[in-house]
């Protein structure tokens, strides 16, 4: 099994609970912002020492849930941090964006990393097509032809122009172009059977967050690789990524207090105003394809709230408990949903720092050596 360290770069100092969104940003004091950048960035850096192939980072935006608003900016500065893992950009939300800058982004940090890129692209939560001012209904459309420019512009040696719904160009000739040949491995995520089919069609790894059924997990994983198989490929273990958050501490009962206190912050502060705009986009925006999946969508958040701690774990909806009996959980994802990757996420709310330090030196002295071989 492959693990890669992710982190949200959340704000951790609200006094209360955002009334609206966007976040009014009165509470943001930038000494403040550089303390947390510092030590994010060190901790992401760290990943490297505790065995983890991959460090992970992705955007959002007008909100303190992440100070990260550009994953590229912290991809650059972690390839000079580090030297041999991977930076797995999870992702950039491709909608929103030029997809040509994008492409020129991903390029520049695969030359600059010596090849060490992971290319995500998401589609991005409901709300934050406000943010930059594009219909949510035109979502899915943008994503599939800003993706086929991106792998065209990589892989073409010659200028060629561009006539699409949403994109126009005279002509184009990226510089530089990707280290990686033909491009860098590339990610898309999915959390219903209508994003797996997508996802099937392309060359990519499927990358899934916030599972709250195994059961519904597993048959949304059978969507993408049946469809990848109609299109000649047969992807294994390597090709399908879970997104957990995760605590790891010296017993049960530690990480199960950390994780509580953390997800309390996260789910009453950080995450308010992004539901509240979210049940707004939703219930006047097709950004789903039909009410089926809108549904799934909102009932996805509303059943993770809702469960206690041990609800969750239960689930599999989140890794937490001493390094054996994290083990044991990472097992039983394997085994379940065949996934030969987890994406971590340690610093779920105001979880200090030094708690998520102790939990990636036991990932890597105490969980890593049983399940690298999963």
């Amino acid at each position: 099994m492959k693990f890669s360290f992710f982190h949200l770069m959340p704000w951790t100092d609200l006094p209360e609970t955002p009334s609206q969104w966007p976040a009014r940003n009165s509470y943001f004091n930038a000494e403040r912002g550089k303390e947390l950048y510092d030590s994010y960035l060190s901790t992401m850096a760290f990943a490297e020492q505790c065995g983890f192939d991959a460090v992970a980072a992705n955007e959002h935006h007008f909100s303190p849930y992440s100070l990260m608003n550009n994953c590229n900016l912290i991809g650059a500065a972690l390839s000079q941090r580090t030297k041999s893992i991977k930076l797995a950009m999870l992702g950039n939300l491709l909608p929103l964006l030029n997809p040509i800058r994008v492409a020129e982004e991903y390029a520049m940090l695969d030359v600059i990393s010596g090849g060490r890129l992971v290319a995500g692209f998401v589609r991005g939560i409901p709300h934050e097509y406000i943010a930059y001012n594009i219909p949510p209904s035109e979502s899915r459309a943008r994503m599939k032809e800003a993706l086929d420019l991106i792998i065209k512009a990589w892989t073409e040696p010659e200028p060629f122009g561009w006539e699409g719904e949403f994109y126009q160009h005279r002509a184009i000739s990226i510089w530089p172009k990707p280290f990686q040949k033909p491009h860098p491995r590339i990610l898309l995520s999915a959390s219903n059977d209508e994003s797996a089919e997508f996802v099937g069609q392309y060359d990519a790894m499927i990358g899934m967050t916030l599972i709250i059924d195994l059961d519904v997990a597993a048959k949304t994983i059978d969507v993408y690789r049946k469809v990848s198989r109609a299109h000649g490929r047969d992807p294994g273990p390597d090709s399908v990524l879970l997104s957990q958050q995760t605590c790891i501490a010296d017993t049960d009962e530690e990480a199960r207090a950390h994780m509580r206190a953390g997800l309390e912050y996260f789910h009453d502060k950080l995450m308010r105003p992004q539901q509240d705009a979210q049940r707004i986009v939703l219930q006047k925006s097709r950004f789903f394809s039909d009410e089926e999946q809108r549904e799934f969508f909102v009932k996805r958040l509303v059943v993770h709230k809702s469960r206690s701690l041990e609800e969750q774990i239960d689930a599999g909806s989140v890794i937490c408990g001493s390094p054996e009996t994290v083990v044991k959980q990472i097992a039983r994802l394997r085994k379940h949903l065949g996934a030969g990757q987890i994406n971590i996420n340690m610093k779920i709310g105001t979880i200090p720092d030094h708690v998520v330090l102790r939990g990636m030196e036991l990932f890597r002295d105490r969980v890593l050596p049983h399940v690298a071989d999963l």
